[in-house]
């Protein structure tokens, strides 16, 4: 099993979902007693979010590689970033870690082209869904075109997750707003819907919708599991 460097709290709401998934995927797969070798960089998201808000996207890449090296240095033989928007960075990371970087966006393409799904809506921070790191990325390397919510939507869909989800509150009438967005990139021609934002899955489920979601964190952290135990 190869140890798993992570680069977490971003927020810790979504990083604690990282090391239970993972975990369970884990002891899933080798039964007994067996749990993953994870060694964890937490960051205090509130500088990280401060810089996000002014587009410091050069100081992000700073920051976050040298919590890589960090992690690299302490045994880290794999690496992952537990936050869908910082893969904005993920290449500059992986450049100057030396390790694999398990991308979050190319585990999920792998299971949308899987299924045979072309296009599909997502859903995140207004920078995931409004920049084209992500969107682009989907298109080059697996033919899958991106429907993005309209200005309003994106509002409410990046509000929520700053202002309710990273701090832990889960909130009724926010999932009944999620899912009626939801709705709408399914009208647009959305023939499922990526929750392109590690916190969302905690908030919307399955269940809550008829429409075929991605659950970026639970894909993400199977892939890992798949690679660390060479399965993949």
């Amino acid at each position: 099993m190869k140890k798993i460097g992570i680069l977490g709290g971003m927020s810790w709401e979504s990083t604690s979902e990282y090391y239970r998934l993972i975990n369970q995927y884990v002891s899933a797969e080798l039964g007994g007693l067996h749990s993953a070798e994870i060694i964890i960089y937490s960051f205090d998201f509130h500088y990280i979010e401060a810089l996000l808000q002014q587009h410091k996207w050069d100081e992000i890449a700073n920051i976050l590689t040298d919590g890589a090296r960090k992690l690299v240095a302490a045994g880290a033989e794999l690496l992952v970033i537990a936050t869908n928007t910082a893969h904005k960075v993920a290449e500059e990371i992986e450049a100057h870690a030396g390790i694999p970087l398990i991308h979050i966006a190319d585990a999920t393409g792998e299971i949308i082209q899987n299924e045979g799904l072309r296009t599909v809506g997502l859903l995140g921070t207004s920078f995931t869904m409004e920049e084209d790191f992500y969107r682009l990325r989907l298109r080059d390397k697996f033919g899958i075109s991106v429907i993005i919510p309209d200005k309003s939507e994106r509002e409410i869909v990046s509000d929520i997750i700053f202002q309710e989800l990273i701090l832990g509150k889960f909130e009724e009438n926010s999932k009944r707003k999620y899912c009626k967005i939801i709705d709408n990139l399914a009208e647009a021609g959305a023939e499922g819907v990526i929750l392109g934002c590690t916190e969302i899955p905690m908030l919307v489920k399955s269940d809550d919708t008829l429409v075929k979601l991605f659950d970026t964190t639970a894909i993400h952290a199977r892939k890992i599991v798949d690679v660390a135990l060479g399965s993949n």
